[in-house]
């Protein structure tokens, strides 16, 4: 097995990829734009790699044979065309569900995604697109953390809103099967949590595990978006308070797709709330 590329490194998802493919024993590099980051804690091979500057691209890509692609529309076909030019043979690409479920509020999202596919098909270089919807960790931007740290309660609007909420540990599993093992070149993979759970849920579930009771503040629309004007363009605001409107009391789609390739039952939110303990008690 040739030398694997991952992008985004220091991301979520990029460094439980990375810590997974050396831990199969894969020849790893990890491209970040601080990959100064990882030089301490990973024994992979680092390198610079900006999807915007095409200067990073080369010695990114020198020797890669896969790559795992975290992208955003900004400078990923000029990555691509570098990409294939140094002799790429596959390219396993974060992408996401919405475009397949494509809710009305969530357009910009959507097109932004179908843009990255696009590219990446439109390359002619084989590809497996990965398809997560609601990651576990999207909570950990909406000030979570930092209010039940302080408060021991959480403010937010819509606590029915469901949410399949798959643990970054199984995207990235599902990555390393598509990068080291066969048979998976021109797929595209829905992939989720094993449950669909609500907010107030996952609420309870944080108590549970962090021992504490934790309280649900239900926020209105109005109120939500003024909390997040701080946090999110506009866009992003409209788009997940759109989606969380439109899921409440609504069970979201699961899958079965982890288990089907790792071998193993996709995650609980219990155990991702497990793992995280300390972005709630630090």
């Amino acid at each position: 097995m040739g030398k694997i590329l991952v992008t985004g490194a220091t991301g979520q998802v990029g460094a439980e990829v990375l810590a997974q493919l050396l831990a199969a024993g894969a020849d790893v590099r990890a491209g970040a734009r601080t990959p100064e980051k990882l030089a301490p804690t990973t024994a992979a091979e680092t390198a610079v790699l900006d999807l915007t500057d095409p200067e990073t691209y080369g010695p990114a890509l020198a020797g890669v044979e896969k790559v795992f692609l975290y992208a955003v529309p900004q400078g990923t076909e000029g990555f691509l065309a570098a990409a294939k030019e140094a002799g790429v043979r596959h390219v396993v690409v974060l992408s996401s569900q919405t475009v397949v479920d494509a809710f009305p509020v969530q357009r910009p999202i959507v097109e932004m995604h179908r843009a990255v596919e696009a590219a990446v098909v439109a390359s002619g270089i084989p590809h497996t697109l990965l398809r997560p919807h609601n990651f576990a960790t999207n909570i950990l931007m909406w000030g979570w953390p930092e209010s039940i740290r302080a408060e021991g309660r959480i403010r937010f609007p819509y606590p029915g809103s469901h949410s399949d909420a798959i643990h970054e540990k199984d995207i990235a599993a599902v990555a390393v099967v598509a990068l080291t093992q066969p048979g998976h070149e021109n797929q595209a993979y829905f992939i989720s949590g094993p449950a669909s759970i609500t907010q107030r849920e996952q609420l309870a579930v944080l108590a549970e595990t962090l021992g504490r009771p934790l309280e649900f503040e239900e926020l209105t629309d109005a109120q939500a978006r003024e909390a997040l004007a701080p946090i999110v363009p506009v866009w992003v605001m409209d788009a997940v308070v759109g989606y969380w409107e439109g899921s409440d009391g609504v069970p979201t789609e699961v899958s079965d797709t982890v288990e089907k390739l790792t071998g193993r039952p996709a995650r609980t939110f219990a155990e991702w709330a497990r793992d995280h303990v300390a972005d709630f008690t630090a």
